[in-house]
């Protein structure tokens, strides 16, 4: 089972640099809005982008989607532990509870490694 992490852990994270945020949604809704830093990585896309985007497999990746209901972020992660990623958990509240905590976002489509 995936571990998860609350909105302010992932806060504090994020700003200190420790954490890695990955949006598991399609690159659309990526572009609407996404955590900042944000990479975007769907789970169709894990065994051919994951290398490139995430090289660090020891270092703390934290997926997110839209919601508590939405499987993405679990299915990304699940694909991330199964390549060897040893640090991963999900947001499972996803961007909604951030967005509707106040928090900032960005957007714009991906400027990642294709």
């Amino acid at each position: 089972m995936i571990s998860t992490i609350t909105r302010d852990e992932l806060k504090t994270g994020l700003d200190a640099g420790t954490i890695t945020a990955v949006d598991a949604l399609p690159e659309a809704y990526y572009a609407q809005q996404h955590l900042p830093g944000a990479i975007n990585l769907v789970a169709d896309e894990v065994d051919s982008r994951a290398e490139a985007l995430l090289p660090d497999k020891d270092a703390v990746v934290v997926t997110y989607c839209s919601n508590p209901a939405c499987q993405n972020s679990t299915q990304v992660a699940a694909n991330l532990e199964r390549l060897g990623y040893t640090n991963v958990r999900k947001y499972a509240e996803g961007i909604q509870d951030w967005t509707e905590a106040g928090l900032p976002t960005e957007t714009g489509g991906p400027a990642a490694i294709r």
